[in-house]
């Protein structure tokens, strides 16, 4: 089982920008694919981006594509998410999950809030 803990979320200025940290323990292999998801009021949780935990090519949703970046520290046990240029519709609560590819177990962090005014 991997535990997860998110950090950095905050309040920004349109335009400004943040960077999410998802430090993880536990059981953290290869096969783990590292995932951030955003949730904002009244909507479903849905998809922002992800990376293998041992590299590859990253991925993202198409409303972040050029914005945010994704990336992992293995000697840290640590994701990352760099948020620029953010927009007020990027305002939610940001969770970090971490599947593992080969049982199809996933672990989710507990959230953290991303407020963006106009």
């Amino acid at each position: 089982q991997v535990q997860l803990v998110e950090s950095g979320g905050g309040l920004v200025q349109a335009g400004g920008s943040l960077r999410l940290s998802c430090a993880a323990s536990g059981r953290v292999f290869s096969s783990h694919r590292m995932a951030w998801f955003r949730q904002a009021p009244g909507k479903e949780r849905e998809f922002v981006a992800h990376i293998m935990w041992n590299g590859g090519t990253p991925y993202y949703t198409a409303d972040v594509k050029g914005r945010f970046t994704i990336s992992r520290d293995n000697a840290k046990n640590t994701v990352y998410l760099q948020m620029n240029s953010l927009k007020p519709e990027d305002t939610a609560v940001y969770y970090c999950a971490a599947t593992d590819l080969n049982t199809g177990i996933a672990s989710w962090g507990q959230g953290t809030q991303v407020t963006v005014s106009s």
